[in-house]
């Protein structure tokens, strides 16, 4: 029972329920590449490589981040850094998720399973990158768009500008929340010298940047639209996402960040099961 509990202890300490923000962007990504459903085969492996990786990546963040998270009064109470699990119990945790994640790829076919390497080092690599560069939000914006490409690719073993487009829409979405998140850290990210955007320029830019990036999220979901001449289903789906977009950037203000969560965690859940309901219904539709 002990190993039943360090597991639900870790699904929680990496917020397994947050798959939810990626996930249906993949399953966009695969709909579209299939022009209507994949098959059990393909949806169950996708599935299954999403959750893989995004598992791996999150354990291996609270590794890489263990010692700042003890230290930042927001964070110290994370299951790694408070002692409640151990350091080589999250190492197997990761381990074993990579190796999921590349099961999957190899199930998929020959392009995933050779393309999953890289993709784990990239996942890996955005733990470090607020070390160095206030390009972190970006970073890990790629690391979770490439989502939808690597859906499509595990469909069509083939590269697309359609999955391009959307990958995009996805990098600049999590970049933009991911710079609204790291306003609650911004002095803790200034005493540490660490590279968030919040940080280095200041709150009311870091919000412009992420008002920019909102603004690249929505043009580049309308081209991908145009491009797949998605119906109007689609489209009304675009324009809710643009509506919650901006709703977003309403409530969190700076000198006013009480909503950062509520931002974070609501508003943005419900941007990625909206447009795979309206992306996936018009796909079905047509």
């Amino acid at each position: 029972m002990l190993i039943w509990r360090k597991l639900k202890i870790t699904l929680e300490m990496i917020k397994f329920e947050h798959t939810v923000f990626a996930l249906p962007f993949a399953l966009i990504g695969a709909l579209l590449a299939s022009g209507g459903l994949p098959s059990r085969w393909q949806m169950g492996w996708i599935i299954t490589a999403m959750v893989g990786a995004r598992s791996a990546a999150m354990a291996f963040n609270r590794l890489a981040d263990v010692r700042y998270d003890r230290l930042n009064p927001r964070t110290r109470e994370r299951a790694l850094a408070n002692g409640t699990l151990t350091t080589p119990f999250v190492v197997f945790f990761t381990i074993a998720m990579s190796a999921i994640f590349v099961l999957a790829a190899w199930e998929l076919n020959p392009l995933c399973f050779y393309l999953s390497f890289p993709a784990l080092g990239v996942l890996f690599f955005y733990s470090y990158t607020k070390r160095f560069t206030a390009l972190s939000h970006l970073v890990l914006g790629f690391a979770i768009g490439s989502a939808p490409l690597a859906a499509w690719l595990a469909i069509r073993g083939a590269f697309g500008m359609v999955p391009v487009l959307l990958s995009g829409a996805v990098t600049f979405w999590i970049a933009g929340f991911d710079v609204i998140y790291a306003l609650q850290d911004t002095e803790f990210d200034r005493r540490s010298e660490l590279y968030s955007l919040p940080a280095r320029i200041g709150i009311p830019a870091a919000l412009r940047f992420s008002s920019l990036f909102h603004v690249l999220t929505v043009g580049l979901l309308l081209a991908t639209a145009l491009l797949t001449r998605s119906g109007p289903i689609a489209f009304a789906g675009i324009v809710a996402v643009a509506g919650i977009l901006f709703w977003e950037h309403r409530i969190v203000k700076p000198d006013d960040l009480s909503r950062v969560n509520v931002a974070f965690f609501n508003l943005n859940g419900y941007v990625s099961i909206l447009l795979l309901l309206t992306f996936a219904t018009d796909i079905l539709v047509r």
